[in-house]
């Protein structure tokens, strides 16, 4: 038997909307929740135009070559970015005319794994044995009406085709549990001096990676409590003669507890690596998820708690490199050290919803910029007056290297190394000390 996919009334009424236009092919994504049993359908959002795009209305095999993949991945990876904890890329759509209805599900085929696989490329956590792995494909005749949903497994290259069930639920998201912490962080990631400028990227992802790995093992309090993993997230649930029926919709507090030390068996294999620089990431970050109310479990909350604070830190990491690449004076080299502020989360509720997106800004930026990125990424309008801009304090602290003569350049070492070295140093000269003492005490004592 196929999924079922349970869908926010206003996504049936946004899909018939784009019925309406003069255009033989429409595509979009589909955003929501998984759960093992069904999945949530929230969003529904059309692929922006490209700007070279022309307004003429083209032949329909025109139409279907013209479909360009790395334009809707990079769409969705924009939009993955403004998604909170425990909702991601279920899946993608076409709203399209009849006689375009033969090739449509290869297009949809091509377009899950494309998007599925750059969203992957992406993430710092890790996909667990209880993850979904279906994703949804949903085609909707413009002149019939008719809807057709099917599910891929995207962990099976050769997965076909399975039917689904799609259905609309007025209300659907109007009491959905939240869950929110603060995360502070203190992450020192090292530059090493056999890097190259382009593997500054890579450096950072293995820092952030060592973080994330961190934060999935830590320990979450929700409510100041520890909780069992299987039990139920909402613990005042009243039951009547039609089942458990959750009580009004409730904000759970959470806490990170982070294992700094663990003990070990094995011996380290910890080694010494000259670095040319590093890059300090303080601050503090706001943490929000969401989870369904249909007998949520600690775990599945837990889960999307966890996602959340690593893929916010990764994102706005990602957007201020882009941001400093972008505005780089060429030529430029600086030899001291640099301060830059991470962009803060702005959050906005989804048409109809209790459930927040978000987006992130800098402080140079208006409130129209903010708008006009809303309505461009997820083609929600969003009022000024529903924009709530967190407080939180985040700084990247960029310790550049300094410069050497050419003579000795292959001779640098960091202060860390020569710290390290030094202390190593002393450790040799302690060691010899109480081996000469341990000596003359038992000469001493064996010539007595």
């Amino acid at each position: 038997m196929g999924r079922s996919y349970f869908v926010e009334e206003t996504v049936g009424q946004y899909l018939s909307e784009l019925t309406t236009k003069s255009k033989p092919l429409i595509t979009g994504l589909l955003v929501g929740q998984c759960s093992p049993q069904r999945d949530y359908v929230l969003l529904a959002i059309q692929t922006p135009p490209k700007e070279e795009e022309s307004k003429s209305n083209a032949s329909y095999s025109s139409t279907l070559s013209s479909i360009d993949e790395e334009w809707t991945t990079a769409h969705a990876n924009q939009v993955s970015r403004m998604l909170p904890g425990g909702l991601l890329v279920l899946g993608v759509f076409t709203v399209a005319v009849p006689e375009l209805s033969k090739e449509i599900q290869n297009i949809l085929r091509k377009l899950v794994f494309s998007v599925e696989k750059s969203l992957a490329r992406k993430r710092l956590w890790s996909i667990s044995e209880e993850d979904v792995s279906d994703r949804v494909a949903l085609h909707l005749c413009s002149a019939t009406k008719k809807i057709l949903c099917r599910t891929y497994d995207v962990q099976d290259p050769k997965s076909t085709a399975k039917p689904a069930d799609w259905k609309y639920q007025n209300g659907l998201s109007t009491s959905w549990l939240s869950l929110e912490c603060t995360v502070n962080t203190n992450i020192h990631i090292p530059l090493l001096a056999t890097s190259a400028c382009h593997e500054l990227e890579k450096n950072i992802r293995n820092g952030l990676t060592r973080w994330a790995k961190q934060i999935e093992e830590a320990v979450i309090l929700i409510n100041g409590q520890v909780k069992e993993e299987d039990a139920d997230l909402v613990d005042c649930q009243k039951k009547s003669g039609r089942g458990i029926t959750p009580t009004a919709t409730q904000s759970f507090n959470a806490r990170v507890l982070t294992k700094l030390s663990q003990k070990s068996n094995s011996r380290s294999t910890a080694t010494v690596q000259i670095c040319s620089g590093s890059i300090n990431l303080k601050g503090a970050l706001k943490c929000k998820a969401y989870i369904h109310n249909n007998k949520p479990k600690v775990k599945d909350a837990v889960k999307a708690l966890r996602r959340d604070m690593i893929s916010t830190l990764s994102d706005r990491c990602e957007i201020l490199f882009e941001d400093l690449l972008m505005n780089e004076t060429p030529g430029k080299k600086s030899l001291e050290r640099e301060y830059h502020a991470l962009p803060c989360r702005v959050f906005a509720p989804i048409t109809g919803s209790c459930v927040l997106v978000c987006d992130y800004k800098f402080g140079d930026e208006t409130v129209r910029e903010i708008q006009e990125r809303f309505l461009e990424m997820l083609d929600q309008a969003v009022q000024a007056e529903d924009l709530h801009t967190v407080e939180e304090m985040s700084t990247v602290e960029v310790i550049p290297p300094k410069e050497f003569p050419d003579d000795i350049q292959h001779k640098q070492l960091t202060k860390q190394t020569l710290l390290l070295k030094l202390h190593q140093n002393i450790g040799v000269m302690i060691a010899a000390a109480v081996a000469i003492s341990a000596a003359a005490f038992s000469f001493n004592y064996f010539s007595d």
